[in-house]
């Protein structure tokens, strides 16, 4: 989740965020800084753990940053505090099963033992054969790869879909395990896609490749936007709430792979 101070020229992306222990009345957030390069404006992001973030473009001081956080102070709270209400699934680990709704698939995963490094490999319908040794972080690259590939594919195939549908055009297509966002659109027409959207329904899924594929024609949130999206997903408004609660389908190793 981020929020930004547009009184800084206004950034290439069009982004929609993932979400929107909260500190004393009238505390300052605590928050890190970063000063980035590429930044277009100061920015306060909060990540899925619940780290604050402080983006601070060049040429913008970092006292004008801390009180650009400071007028935000009670926005930060608040996601705060409904961010402790949307944790990411506890899960063991490694997991027996991986459900992943937005493909209709469910895969059980077994070990058949062997040695050598750590493999991963698709078997029969529904099966994941682990084969070798390594250590639990091994193991959640493996799974993060085979992820990747799956979303990747998938993803790709119904963007490509819907915009041959519905008349848009896209350049690219960028899955990422990101932490704050669960899409964006760049202004050449590349869209990134969160890893998480695996673990969502597919109308869920759908709605979303539908609002990043309207940014290709509107770079930005205006009513022009929305009735774009409109026109692709009439029930675009339940759908996005559904996708602001959409952390708590995610299983907690996802996040914690290296």
């Amino acid at each position: 989740m981020s929020i930004a101070d547009n009184r800084v020229a206004a950034g290439p992306l069009a982004q929609l965020p993932l979400w929107p222990a909260p500190r004393a009345e009238n505390e300052l957030p605590e928050a890190r800084l970063r000063h980035s390069r590429r930044a277009r404006r100061v920015a306060v992001r909060i990540d899925s753990s619940g780290q604050v973030e402080l983006v601070v473009p060049r040429g913008v001081s970092e006292t004008r940053a801390w009180s650009f956080l400071a007028s935000r102070a009670e926005w930060v709270r608040s996601h705060l505090q409904r961010r402790r209400q949307l944790q990411p699934v506890a899960q063991e680990f490694p997991p027996a099963c991986i459900a992943l709704p937005a493909l209709g698939e469910r895969w059980r995963l077994f070990h058949s033992g062997g040695s050598g490094r750590l493999q991963l490999r698709e078997r029969a319908e529904g099966m994941l054969e682990l084969r070798g040794e390594g250590s639990s972080e091994l193991l959640r690259r493996r799974l993060l790869d085979w992820l990747l590939a799956r979303a990747t594919q998938a993803f790709t195939t119904q963007l490509q879909e819907l915009a041959q549908r519905h008349g848009f055009m896209f350049s690219a297509v960028q899955l990422r395990r990101q932490r704050t966002r669960w899409g964006s659109c760049s202004a050449r027409g590349v869209i990134s896609l969160n890893l998480a959207l695996l673990f969502q329904r597919p109308a869920v899924l759908r709605y979303l490749l539908c609002h990043e594929l309207a940014h290709t024609k509107h770079m930005n949130h205006s009513s022009r936007f929305w009735n774009c999206v409109a026109e692709c997903e009439p029930d675009w408004r339940a759908l996005d709430a559904e996708l602001c609660q959409g952390w708590r389908h995610v299983p907690r190793w996802l996040l914690e792979a290296a």
